[in-house]
Protein backbone atom coordinates (compact mmCIF):
# COMPACT_ATOMS: atom_id res chain seq x y z
CA UNK A 1 0.00 0.00 0.00
CA UNK A 2 1.46 3.45 -0.90
CA UNK A 3 2.23 5.82 1.64
CA UNK A 4 0.57 9.46 2.19
CA UNK A 5 4.10 10.98 0.40
CA UNK A 6 3.75 8.57 -2.44
CA UNK A 7 0.09 9.80 -2.73
CA UNK A 8 0.69 13.41 -2.33
CA UNK A 9 3.55 12.52 -5.10
CA UNK A 10 1.30 11.03 -7.58
CA UNK A 11 -1.56 13.90 -6.89
CA UNK A 12 0.84 16.61 -7.80
CA UNK A 13 -0.36 18.76 -10.66
CA UNK A 14 0.72 22.12 -12.56
CA UNK A 15 -1.53 23.85 -10.76
CA UNK A 16 0.14 23.12 -7.45
CA UNK A 17 3.29 24.10 -8.99
CA UNK A 18 1.38 27.45 -10.11
CA UNK A 19 0.46 28.00 -6.07
CA UNK A 20 3.47 27.30 -4.68
CA UNK A 21 5.09 31.25 -4.91
CA UNK A 22 8.53 30.11 -3.27
CA UNK A 23 9.07 27.43 -5.60
CA UNK A 24 7.87 29.44 -8.99
CA UNK A 25 10.73 32.68 -7.64
CA UNK A 26 13.21 29.70 -7.26
CA UNK A 27 12.81 28.54 -10.52
CA UNK A 28 12.75 31.88 -12.35
CA UNK A 29 15.56 32.72 -10.42
CA UNK A 30 17.61 29.96 -11.67
CA UNK A 31 16.22 30.08 -15.33
CA UNK A 32 17.48 33.91 -15.55
CA UNK A 33 20.86 33.41 -13.72
CA UNK A 34 20.88 30.53 -16.71
CA UNK A 35 20.15 33.09 -18.83
CA UNK A 36 23.13 35.23 -17.92
CA UNK A 37 25.23 32.37 -18.17
CA UNK A 38 24.66 31.80 -21.72
CA UNK A 39 24.88 35.43 -22.47
CA UNK A 40 28.18 35.54 -21.36
CA UNK A 41 29.18 32.46 -23.60
CA UNK A 42 28.90 35.15 -26.89
CA UNK A 43 30.66 37.97 -25.12
CA UNK A 44 34.49 37.41 -26.73
CA UNK A 45 37.79 38.16 -24.83
CA UNK A 46 39.52 41.13 -26.21
CA UNK A 47 41.79 40.72 -28.91
CA UNK A 48 40.87 37.61 -30.99
CA UNK A 49 40.79 36.74 -34.33
CA UNK A 50 37.34 35.43 -34.73
CA UNK A 51 37.82 33.90 -38.22
CA UNK A 52 41.14 32.60 -37.75
CA UNK A 53 39.57 30.91 -35.07
CA UNK A 54 36.19 29.82 -36.35
CA UNK A 55 38.13 28.42 -39.28
CA UNK A 56 40.37 26.37 -36.69
CA UNK A 57 37.29 25.07 -34.18
CA UNK A 58 35.66 23.70 -37.70
CA UNK A 59 38.97 21.34 -38.48
CA UNK A 60 39.22 20.68 -34.71
CA UNK A 61 35.59 20.31 -33.69
CA UNK A 62 35.53 16.49 -34.82
CA UNK A 63 38.60 16.12 -32.26
CA UNK A 64 39.44 17.00 -28.76
CA UNK A 65 37.74 20.58 -29.75
CA UNK A 66 34.30 19.04 -29.86
CA UNK A 67 34.47 17.59 -26.15
CA UNK A 68 35.91 21.73 -25.22
CA UNK A 69 33.28 23.23 -26.92
CA UNK A 70 30.30 21.23 -25.78
CA UNK A 71 31.65 21.35 -21.95
CA UNK A 72 31.57 25.13 -21.80
CA UNK A 73 28.47 25.76 -23.70
CA UNK A 74 30.51 26.89 -26.98
CA UNK A 75 32.16 29.28 -25.40
CA UNK A 76 35.46 27.56 -25.96
CA UNK A 77 34.91 27.57 -29.60
CA UNK A 78 34.07 31.37 -29.30
CA UNK A 79 36.47 32.09 -27.23
CA UNK A 80 34.08 34.30 -24.92
CA UNK A 81 34.53 35.15 -21.66
CA UNK A 82 33.34 31.86 -20.07
CA UNK A 83 36.01 29.97 -21.94
CA UNK A 84 37.73 28.13 -19.31
CA UNK A 85 33.95 26.87 -17.91
CA UNK A 86 33.34 25.70 -14.43
CA UNK A 87 36.18 23.21 -14.77
CA UNK A 88 39.10 24.91 -12.94
CA UNK A 89 36.51 25.32 -9.89
CA UNK A 90 35.65 21.40 -10.01
CA UNK A 91 39.73 20.39 -10.61
CA UNK A 92 40.21 22.72 -6.66
CA UNK A 93 37.37 20.65 -5.12
CA UNK A 94 38.77 17.44 -6.35
CA UNK A 95 42.16 18.67 -5.01
CA UNK A 96 40.93 19.86 -1.50
CA UNK A 97 38.71 16.84 -0.98
CA UNK A 98 41.98 14.74 -1.92
CA UNK A 99 43.82 16.70 0.62
CA UNK A 100 40.85 16.35 3.38
CA UNK A 101 41.73 12.52 3.51
CA UNK A 102 45.68 12.80 4.21
CA UNK A 103 46.33 16.10 5.87
CA UNK A 104 45.48 16.29 9.32
CA UNK A 105 44.53 19.44 10.08
CA UNK A 106 41.88 19.76 6.92
CA UNK A 107 40.65 16.53 8.74
CA UNK A 108 39.66 18.24 11.52
CA UNK A 109 38.04 21.05 9.83
CA UNK A 110 35.66 18.37 8.37
CA UNK A 111 34.49 17.53 11.95
CA UNK A 112 33.94 21.08 12.58
CA UNK A 113 30.57 21.05 11.10
CA UNK A 114 29.19 24.15 9.26
CA UNK A 115 31.98 26.82 10.23
CA UNK A 116 34.90 23.85 9.13
CA UNK A 117 32.64 23.70 5.80
CA UNK A 118 32.69 27.31 5.21
CA UNK A 119 36.47 27.63 5.60
CA UNK A 120 37.20 24.03 2.94
CA UNK A 121 34.80 26.18 0.82
CA UNK A 122 36.91 28.98 1.12
CA UNK A 123 40.16 27.34 0.47
CA UNK A 124 38.28 25.46 -2.89
CA UNK A 125 37.77 29.63 -4.14
CA UNK A 126 41.36 30.21 -3.35
CA UNK A 127 42.72 26.89 -5.16
CA UNK A 128 40.15 27.87 -7.89
CA UNK A 129 41.51 31.03 -8.85
CA UNK A 130 45.19 29.34 -9.23
CA UNK A 131 44.49 26.98 -11.15
CA UNK A 132 42.21 29.44 -13.46
CA UNK A 133 45.49 31.91 -13.82
CA UNK A 134 47.45 28.95 -14.41
CA UNK A 135 45.21 27.53 -17.23
CA UNK A 136 44.46 31.32 -18.49
CA UNK A 137 48.13 31.88 -18.94
CA UNK A 138 48.33 28.63 -20.98
CA UNK A 139 45.70 28.87 -23.25
CA UNK A 140 46.63 32.54 -23.94
CA UNK A 141 49.97 31.71 -24.72
CA UNK A 142 48.79 28.79 -26.90
CA UNK A 143 46.52 31.11 -29.11
CA UNK A 144 49.35 33.34 -29.43
CA UNK A 145 51.30 30.67 -30.86
CA UNK A 146 48.47 29.38 -33.22
CA UNK A 147 48.47 33.16 -34.71
CA UNK A 148 44.61 33.15 -33.63
CA UNK A 149 45.42 36.68 -32.05
CA UNK A 150 45.43 40.40 -33.60
CA UNK A 151 48.08 41.87 -31.79
CA UNK A 152 49.95 39.08 -29.12
CA UNK A 153 52.40 40.73 -26.61
CA UNK A 154 52.51 40.63 -23.10
CA UNK A 155 49.42 43.26 -23.10
CA UNK A 156 47.21 40.48 -24.67
CA UNK A 157 48.05 37.76 -22.39
CA UNK A 158 47.32 39.72 -19.70
CA UNK A 159 44.34 40.71 -20.47
CA UNK A 160 42.76 37.27 -21.70
CA UNK A 161 43.86 35.75 -17.83
CA UNK A 162 42.30 38.63 -16.07
CA UNK A 163 39.50 38.63 -18.83
CA UNK A 164 39.31 34.17 -18.14
CA UNK A 165 39.54 34.13 -14.61
CA UNK A 166 37.24 36.73 -14.23
CA UNK A 167 34.71 34.47 -15.90
CA UNK A 168 35.23 31.64 -14.07
CA UNK A 169 35.21 32.89 -10.73
CA UNK A 170 32.02 34.22 -11.53
CA UNK A 171 30.31 31.55 -13.03
CA UNK A 172 31.37 29.85 -9.48
CA UNK A 173 29.46 32.45 -8.06
CA UNK A 174 26.45 31.74 -10.32
CA UNK A 175 26.66 28.41 -9.85
CA UNK A 176 26.55 29.14 -5.51
CA UNK A 177 23.72 31.14 -6.16
CA UNK A 178 21.66 28.80 -7.76
CA UNK A 179 22.41 26.58 -5.37
CA UNK A 180 21.33 28.42 -2.31
CA UNK A 181 18.21 30.39 -3.94
CA UNK A 182 16.86 28.41 -6.49
CA UNK A 183 16.17 24.80 -7.65
CA UNK A 184 19.42 22.27 -7.90
CA UNK A 185 22.98 21.93 -8.37
CA UNK A 186 24.00 25.31 -9.74
CA UNK A 187 27.69 23.80 -10.99
CA UNK A 188 25.97 20.64 -12.71
CA UNK A 189 22.84 22.71 -14.20
CA UNK A 190 25.77 24.88 -15.53
CA UNK A 191 27.29 22.35 -17.19
CA UNK A 192 23.99 20.83 -17.95
CA UNK A 193 22.86 24.07 -19.71
CA UNK A 194 26.01 24.10 -21.76
CA UNK A 195 25.96 20.52 -23.24
CA UNK A 196 21.48 21.00 -24.28
CA UNK A 197 22.36 24.38 -25.68
CA UNK A 198 25.04 22.23 -28.30
CA UNK A 199 22.42 19.75 -28.92
CA UNK A 200 20.56 21.65 -31.81
CA UNK A 201 23.20 22.60 -33.49
CA UNK A 202 24.97 19.17 -33.51
CA UNK A 203 21.94 17.23 -34.84
CA UNK A 204 21.45 19.76 -37.24
CA UNK A 205 24.91 19.43 -38.55
CA UNK A 206 24.84 15.20 -38.41
CA UNK A 207 21.70 15.15 -40.50
CA UNK A 208 22.92 17.09 -43.05
CA UNK A 209 25.74 15.30 -42.98
CA UNK A 210 23.45 12.25 -44.19
CA UNK A 211 21.44 14.46 -46.48
CA UNK A 212 24.63 14.82 -48.46
CA UNK A 213 25.42 11.31 -48.17
CA UNK A 214 28.97 11.42 -46.16
CA UNK A 215 27.03 9.12 -43.73
CA UNK A 216 24.76 6.19 -43.99
CA UNK A 217 21.26 5.91 -42.71
CA UNK A 218 22.11 3.04 -41.12
CA UNK A 219 24.47 4.60 -38.93
CA UNK A 220 21.90 7.84 -38.55
CA UNK A 221 19.22 5.41 -36.94
CA UNK A 222 21.93 3.39 -35.14
CA UNK A 223 22.96 6.34 -33.16
CA UNK A 224 19.43 7.86 -32.82
CA UNK A 225 18.60 4.19 -30.96
CA UNK A 226 21.70 4.03 -29.16
CA UNK A 227 20.77 7.31 -27.62
CA UNK A 228 17.67 6.11 -26.51
CA UNK A 229 18.88 2.79 -25.22
CA UNK A 230 21.53 4.50 -23.13
CA UNK A 231 19.23 6.96 -21.89
CA UNK A 232 17.17 4.11 -20.81
CA UNK A 233 19.55 2.39 -19.56
CA UNK A 234 20.52 5.36 -17.32
CA UNK A 235 17.29 5.78 -15.65
CA UNK A 236 17.02 2.57 -15.30
CA UNK A 237 20.46 2.72 -12.56
CA UNK A 238 20.18 5.77 -11.49
CA UNK A 239 17.20 4.62 -9.72
CA UNK A 240 18.24 1.25 -8.57
CA UNK A 241 18.49 0.68 -4.74
CA UNK A 242 20.10 -1.92 -2.56
CA UNK A 243 17.67 -1.96 0.33
CA UNK A 244 18.85 -2.89 3.80
CA UNK A 245 16.62 -4.15 6.43
CA UNK A 246 16.67 -2.11 9.92
CA UNK A 247 15.04 -3.20 13.03
CA UNK A 248 14.02 -0.94 16.49
CA UNK A 249 13.62 -2.89 19.80
CA UNK A 250 10.64 -1.95 21.35
CA UNK A 251 10.62 0.66 23.98
CA UNK A 252 9.28 1.87 27.62
CA UNK A 253 8.09 5.44 27.73
CA UNK A 254 6.48 5.90 30.87
CA UNK A 255 4.47 3.06 31.66
CA UNK A 256 3.54 2.43 27.79
CA UNK A 257 5.61 0.13 26.02
CA UNK A 258 6.00 0.51 21.97
CA UNK A 259 5.95 -2.22 19.98
CA UNK A 260 9.58 -2.01 17.64
CA UNK A 261 9.60 -0.82 14.22
CA UNK A 262 11.40 -1.74 11.10
CA UNK A 263 12.49 0.35 8.05
CA UNK A 264 15.05 0.14 4.98
CA UNK A 265 18.47 1.55 4.53
CA UNK A 266 18.26 2.39 0.77
CA UNK A 267 22.03 2.34 -0.97
CA UNK A 268 21.67 3.69 -4.73
CA UNK A 269 23.87 1.96 -7.17
CA UNK A 270 25.51 4.58 -7.95
CA UNK A 271 26.05 6.68 -4.73
CA UNK A 272 28.45 9.34 -6.70
CA UNK A 273 26.03 10.24 -9.48
CA UNK A 274 27.10 12.20 -12.39
CA UNK A 275 30.52 13.79 -10.02
CA UNK A 276 32.99 11.17 -10.91
CA UNK A 277 31.99 11.43 -14.90
CA UNK A 278 32.67 14.97 -14.24
CA UNK A 279 35.88 15.11 -12.28
CA UNK A 280 37.46 12.65 -14.77
CA UNK A 281 36.63 14.72 -17.54
CA UNK A 282 37.83 17.74 -15.99
CA UNK A 283 41.33 16.09 -15.50
CA UNK A 284 41.29 14.85 -18.73
CA UNK A 285 40.40 18.37 -20.48
CA UNK A 286 43.26 20.37 -18.98
CA UNK A 287 46.16 19.05 -20.61
CA UNK A 288 44.64 18.83 -23.91
CA UNK A 289 42.98 22.26 -24.04
CA UNK A 290 46.50 23.44 -24.72
CA UNK A 291 47.44 21.23 -26.74
CA UNK A 292 44.61 21.94 -28.88
CA UNK A 293 45.20 24.95 -29.16
CA UNK A 294 49.15 24.57 -30.02
CA UNK A 295 48.16 22.66 -32.59
CA UNK A 296 47.11 25.40 -34.90
CA UNK A 297 50.92 26.69 -34.43
CA UNK A 298 54.48 25.02 -33.43
CA UNK A 299 53.46 22.12 -31.45
CA UNK A 300 56.48 20.67 -29.29
CA UNK A 301 57.04 16.68 -29.14
CA UNK A 302 55.49 17.05 -25.50
CA UNK A 303 52.04 18.42 -26.66
CA UNK A 304 52.33 15.91 -29.84
CA UNK A 305 52.68 13.25 -28.33
CA UNK A 306 49.85 14.47 -25.57
CA UNK A 307 47.57 14.64 -28.54
CA UNK A 308 48.37 11.77 -30.07
CA UNK A 309 47.78 9.17 -27.28
CA UNK A 310 44.92 11.38 -25.27
CA UNK A 311 42.80 12.09 -27.79
CA UNK A 312 39.64 10.83 -28.14
CA UNK A 313 39.19 7.38 -28.59
CA UNK A 314 42.51 6.59 -28.34
CA UNK A 315 43.29 3.64 -25.34
CA UNK A 316 45.46 5.53 -23.13
CA UNK A 317 42.80 8.07 -23.24
CA UNK A 318 39.81 5.36 -22.82
CA UNK A 319 41.90 3.34 -20.39
CA UNK A 320 42.66 6.85 -18.26
CA UNK A 321 39.36 7.95 -18.09
CA UNK A 322 38.10 4.51 -16.99
CA UNK A 323 40.65 4.29 -14.16
CA UNK A 324 39.66 8.08 -13.37
CA UNK A 325 35.77 7.30 -13.36
CA UNK A 326 36.76 4.16 -10.69
CA UNK A 327 38.62 6.04 -8.57
CA UNK A 328 36.44 8.86 -7.93
CA UNK A 329 33.36 6.23 -7.62
CA UNK A 330 34.64 5.00 -5.11
CA UNK A 331 36.34 8.00 -3.16
CA UNK A 332 33.41 10.35 -3.20
CA UNK A 333 31.25 7.89 -2.25
CA UNK A 334 32.59 6.57 0.75
CA UNK A 335 34.62 10.15 1.72
CA UNK A 336 31.13 12.31 0.90
CA UNK A 337 28.14 10.71 -0.01
CA UNK A 338 28.03 7.58 2.16
CA UNK A 339 30.55 7.32 4.65
CA UNK A 340 29.89 3.94 6.47
CA UNK A 341 31.48 4.78 9.92
CA UNK A 342 29.03 7.77 10.35
CA UNK A 343 26.09 5.33 9.24
CA UNK A 344 26.68 3.17 11.81
CA UNK A 345 27.09 5.52 14.57
CA UNK A 346 24.01 6.97 13.65
CA UNK A 347 22.02 3.40 13.71
CA UNK A 348 23.62 2.78 17.07
CA UNK A 349 22.63 5.70 18.51
CA UNK A 350 18.81 5.58 16.99
CA UNK A 351 19.13 1.63 19.07
CA UNK A 352 18.65 0.74 15.60
CA UNK A 353 20.15 -2.25 13.97
CA UNK A 354 20.80 -4.86 11.26
CA UNK A 355 19.17 -8.14 11.86
CA UNK A 356 21.95 -10.40 12.92
CA UNK A 357 24.86 -8.22 13.13
CA UNK A 358 25.78 -6.24 15.81
CA UNK A 359 25.73 -2.78 16.61
CA UNK A 360 28.77 -0.43 16.06
CA UNK A 361 31.77 -1.78 14.28
CA UNK A 362 30.47 -4.84 13.08
CA UNK A 363 27.96 -2.81 11.20
CA UNK A 364 30.13 -1.04 9.94
CA UNK A 365 32.01 -3.99 8.64
CA UNK A 366 29.04 -5.45 6.89
CA UNK A 367 27.80 -1.87 5.65
CA UNK A 368 31.29 -1.33 4.07
CA UNK A 369 31.04 -4.95 2.59
CA UNK A 370 28.00 -4.24 0.85
CA UNK A 371 28.79 -0.42 -0.39
CA UNK A 372 31.94 -2.25 -2.09
CA UNK A 373 29.88 -4.57 -3.95
CA UNK A 374 27.45 -2.24 -5.10
CA UNK A 375 30.17 0.71 -5.82
CA UNK A 376 31.49 -2.59 -8.43
CA UNK A 377 28.82 -2.38 -10.11
CA UNK A 378 28.65 0.85 -10.44
CA UNK A 379 31.46 1.96 -11.35
CA UNK A 380 31.48 -0.79 -13.92
CA UNK A 381 27.73 1.03 -15.32
CA UNK A 382 29.79 4.44 -14.83
CA UNK A 383 32.51 3.61 -17.38
CA UNK A 384 30.59 1.33 -19.86
CA UNK A 385 27.80 4.60 -20.11
CA UNK A 386 30.59 6.97 -20.62
CA UNK A 387 33.04 4.83 -22.58
CA UNK A 388 30.50 2.73 -25.01
CA UNK A 389 29.73 6.15 -27.34
CA UNK A 390 33.29 7.19 -27.16
CA UNK A 391 34.54 3.70 -28.53
CA UNK A 392 31.73 3.62 -31.15
CA UNK A 393 31.93 7.55 -32.47
CA UNK A 394 35.58 7.01 -33.48
CA UNK A 395 34.78 3.38 -35.31
CA UNK A 396 31.33 5.02 -36.58
CA UNK A 397 33.35 8.42 -37.67
CA UNK A 398 30.44 10.69 -36.38
CA UNK A 399 30.95 14.26 -37.45
CA UNK A 400 30.68 15.80 -34.01
CA UNK A 401 31.24 14.98 -30.69
CA UNK A 402 28.36 12.42 -28.50
CA UNK A 403 30.51 10.98 -25.46
CA UNK A 404 28.23 8.95 -22.68
CA UNK A 405 29.67 11.82 -19.89
CA UNK A 406 27.30 13.74 -21.73
CA UNK A 407 24.32 12.09 -22.09
CA UNK A 408 24.68 10.91 -18.47
CA UNK A 409 24.98 14.53 -17.07
CA UNK A 410 21.83 15.59 -18.69
CA UNK A 411 19.94 12.72 -17.35
CA UNK A 412 21.18 13.00 -13.79
CA UNK A 413 20.85 16.31 -13.71
CA UNK A 414 17.36 16.19 -14.82
CA UNK A 415 16.40 13.61 -12.63
CA UNK A 416 18.22 15.69 -9.77
CA UNK A 417 15.94 18.91 -10.35
CA UNK A 418 12.37 17.21 -10.95
CA UNK A 419 13.27 15.31 -7.42
CA UNK A 420 13.95 18.90 -6.04
CA UNK A 421 10.71 20.65 -7.42
CA UNK A 422 8.59 17.28 -6.41
CA UNK A 423 9.87 17.60 -2.70
CA UNK A 424 9.07 21.42 -2.53
CA UNK A 425 6.08 20.81 -3.62
CA UNK A 426 5.31 18.02 -1.46
CA UNK A 427 6.59 20.83 0.93
CA UNK A 428 4.06 22.74 -0.22
CA UNK A 429 1.18 20.74 0.66
CA UNK A 430 2.75 19.67 3.86
CA UNK A 431 2.49 23.28 4.95
CA UNK A 432 -1.23 23.52 3.86
CA UNK A 433 -2.58 20.52 5.61
CA UNK A 434 -1.13 22.02 8.57
CA UNK A 435 -2.56 25.69 8.52
CA UNK A 436 -6.20 23.96 7.20
CA UNK A 437 -5.76 21.73 10.40
CA UNK A 438 -4.49 24.80 12.82
CA UNK A 439 -8.03 26.66 10.98
CA UNK A 440 -9.95 23.64 12.24
CA UNK A 441 -8.74 23.34 15.45
CA UNK A 442 -9.08 27.67 16.17
CA UNK A 443 -12.81 27.24 14.62
CA UNK A 444 -13.45 23.84 16.80
CA UNK A 445 -11.94 25.75 20.24
CA UNK A 446 -14.43 29.56 19.36
CA UNK A 447 -17.44 26.82 18.80
CA UNK A 448 -16.57 25.29 22.35
CA UNK A 449 -16.58 28.61 23.59
CA UNK A 450 -19.81 30.16 22.39
CA UNK A 451 -21.26 27.21 23.30
CA UNK A 452 -20.22 27.71 26.66
CA UNK A 453 -21.04 31.01 26.85
CA UNK A 454 -24.78 30.65 26.17
CA UNK A 455 -27.25 30.95 29.28
CA UNK A 456 -29.21 27.45 29.71
CA UNK A 457 -32.16 27.00 27.61
CA UNK A 458 -35.69 27.92 28.68
CA UNK A 459 -38.68 25.59 29.26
Amino acid sequence: MASAAEQMAANLSWGTLGKATELRQRIFYTVGLLMIYRLGTYIPVPGIDAAALRDFMEQAQQGIGGILTMFTGGALGRMGVFALGIMPYISASIIVQLLATMIEPLKQLKKEGEQGRRKITQYTRYGTVALATGQAFALANSLQAGNLVHDPGIFFVISAVITLVGGTMFLMWLGEQITSRGIGNGISLIIFVGIVAQIPAALVQFLSQGRSGAVSPAVIIGVLVMVVVVIGFVVFMERALRKIHIQYPRRQVGMKVYDGGSSHLPIKVNPAGVIPAIFASALLLLPTTIATFNQAGTTGPVLSTLLAYFGPGKPLYLLFYAGMIVFFTFFYTREVSFKVDEVADNLKNQNGFVPGIRPGKKTAEYLDYVVTRILTLGAAYLAAVCLMPEILRSQLAIPFYFGGTSVLIVVSVTMDTINQVQSHLLAYQYEGLIEKSQLRGKRGASSKTTKRKKGPARR
